[in-house]
């Protein structure tokens, strides 16, 4: 169903793809098993995939990958998914999410990761929302998810459990296959069946479904196109100077679209090696992953460079006599380095005894002395955990972008970096502030071959997000500086206008009260229409399995209590001690002597 928008609601459309004349944009349109073929082809030996068995690395190289992937897009064939239908993946990073999410796509259909801390409610939404054919789960504990909304997804026709737990005979019943047997059910499927498949999908037509956090209302299916996958993973991946010796860790959630970006589609255009972390690895296995692995490209969301900041500091804090003032001195360097670079002059004195006796000794024992690109992506991050890794030499770069941009708009590169800033428009791209205000901010707009197609089912939403010349308005506020560098400064829907009158931008403040309260994980800030801001804090606590957050302070808010006086170990009993209630309010009095005016001090809190 050709059209000539540049936007559409429906599954089955194909979207007009507006090339230009020259540049970046100017490539020809391509579909993701065009781009894998190829990739395989080329590097038909290179190890594309590495994960940790029984405490053995096993891999795959990119043709057994291809291979595998043909295998599994037969035996979706073979189980009935049909073109533009929904093929929904649930569970960790592994070599079978990759397989099942790649085979759906050569298969005609639409790959949909979904979050594994999604209820069944979340999952049947997703599942029902796309017509989900046929849906991959990790273990046990998704595949229930599943089979308690079963009855209530009339599209789906087979449930394949990916880990090696053995299938019970009742879940068979309900349609329950494992993955051995499914990789062996469409043996006798022809090549040229799938080969069809993949002529019938044109660069327009959907590939992915990425689908909204849904904080305001139902999730909404952000509809990814091949070109829109294609076209940015190549460009991301040229001005990285990502290559075949590059190594990169998948952990960060697959459904979320910056690490099916990086993870998934920039290894197709460069032959890289993906390593898979441990389920785990958030909860401290990541680390040891890193020093096996030591990676040369390594993103990471604002919360895990915040926990790399707590360890370092806590070695920083043990550290006295000579080796503390060697450090600081070494700090300083560094930070004034780092500085030097961003604005084009040479080192300072000092940075190559500091680099050689304390930065590499350090990047060493991270597992990231390779590591060429550390970048921070998914959400703000605060301007001190930036520059604390300034002061030992390792700049993160920062970018930024939205599902709706399939990732990225702006980019951090090294020769083009700027703390604070999220860098400069994406090759290819264009950006503009829209309405800008005296001091140069205003709503931040995308246009380019990046932007997405539209939201599944909802032609409304798709038009108030994308307006008749193509521009994508993100909702976010921000300001070009005269290089042409991003600063996000908020958000237009977290706008607070007090009973007084006063907009406040609620982000920069709720970063103040962080930076003077470690024992809290997140804040927001409230007050629209009210005489005073009050702020909500939720402590820092250990996760469960599932990854949901348990009742038990973590190792550094026990610290924190213990040096405050108290011996709280549970939220409960930390809400009822006036010790770390005065630690709240004493940290509240100093973030608001930050505070730029007297409408943005705030006044109450609640846990």
């Amino acid at each position: 169903m050709p059209t000539t928008k540049h936007w559409t609601t429906e599954p089955e459309a194909e979207v007009n793809i507006k090339t230009t004349l020259s540049g970046p944009a100017s490539v020809p349109p391509t579909t993701v098993p065009e781009v894998f073929k190829r990739v395989a082809r080329k590097y038909n030996t290179k190890v594309a995939l590495r994960v940790k068995r029984d405490h053995e690395w096993i891999q795959w190289t990119y043709r057994e990958y291809y291979t595998d992937v043909a295998k599994a897009a037969k035996s979706l064939i073979r189980l009935g998914l049909e073109p533009h239908h929904g093929v929904c993946v649930l569970g960790f990073n592994a070599p079978e999410w990759f397989i099942g999410y790649m085979s759906a796509i050569m298969a005609g259909g639409i790959a949909c990761g979904v979050y594994t801390t999604n209820n069944a409610e979340s999952c049947h939404f997703i599942a029902d929302d796309c017509s989900a054919n046929v849906i991959f789960a990790e273990n046990k504990a998704q595949l229930e998810k599943i089979l308690e909304v079963r009855d209530r997804l009339p599209h789906l026709k087979v449930i394949i459990q990916y880990s090696p737990e053995p299938v019970d005979p009742a879940q068979r019943d309900q349609g329950v296959i494992p993955w051995s047997e499914f990789m062996e059910i469409g043996k006798d499927i022809p090549d040229y069946e799938v080969q069809w498949r993949i002529e019938k999908v044109k660069p327009g037509h959907c590939a992915s479904l990425i689908y909204t956090s849904g904080t305001t209302g139902p999730p909404k299916g952000v509809m990814i196109s091949h070109d829109n996958l294609t076209w940015t993973a190549a460009v991301c991946a040229t001005l990285y100077q990502l290559g075949e010796t590059d190594h990169m860790i998948s952990y960060l959630p697959l459904s979320h679209v910056a690490a099916q970006m990086m993870d998934i589609h920039a290894a197709l255009h460069t032959g890289l090696t993906i390593h898979f972390a441990q389920p785990d690895a958030l909860k401290g296995s990541l680390a040891v992953t890193l020093k096996e692995v030591r990676p040369t490209v390594f993103v990471g969301v604002p919360r895990v460079w915040e926990k790399f900041k707590e360890i370092m500091e806590r070695v920083i804090k043990d550290t006295s006599g000579i080796k503390e003032v060697v450090l600081q001195k070494a700090r300083s360097v560094g930070r004034q380095t780092s500085f030097n670079r961003q604005s084009g002059r040479p080192a300072a004195w000092g940075f190559w005894l500091a680099n050689t006796f304390v930065f590499k000794s350090l990047r060493e024992k991270m597992g990231l002395e390779r590591c060429k690109i550390a970048g921070s992506s998914a959400a703000p991050i605060s301007r001190k955990v930036l520059e604390f890794f300034l002061d030992f030499d390792l700049p993160l770069y920062e970018l930024y972008g939205m599902s709706e941009s399939t990732g990225p708009q702006t980019l951090s590169l090294y020769g083009a970096h700027k703390t604070g800033s999220t860098g400069k428009v994406m090759a290819g791209a264009e950006i503009r502030i829209d309405n800008p205000g005296p001091s140069g901010d205003g709503e931040i707009c995308f246009r380019g071959r990046h932007i997405f197609m539209g939201y599944l089912k909802e032609e409304r939403k798709t038009r108030e997000a994308i307006d008749e010349d193509g521009w994508l308005h993100s909702g976010d506020i921000g300001r070009l500086d005269p290089d042409g560098y991003l600063y996000i400064t908020g958000r237009i829907k977290e706008i607070l206008i007090t009973r007084g009158g006063e907009n406040i931008a609620p982000v920069p403040i709720e970063e103040i009260i962080l930076n003077h309260m470690k024992m809290v994980s997140y804040c927001m800030v409230v007050g629209d229409a009210q005489k005073y801001l009050t702020m909500m804090v939720s402590l820092r606590v250990e996760m469960n399995d599932d990854g949901t957050p348990s009742n038990r302070l973590d190792s550094l808010a026990v610290s924190i209590a213990q040096e405050l006086g108290s011996n709280a170990t549970t939220v409960e009993e930390a809400k009822e001690d006036p010790l770390i209630i005065r630690y709240i309010e004493e940290g509240m009095g100093k973030a608001n002597e930050e505070s730029i005016s007297r409408a943005a001090k705030v006044q109450k809190f609640r846990t």
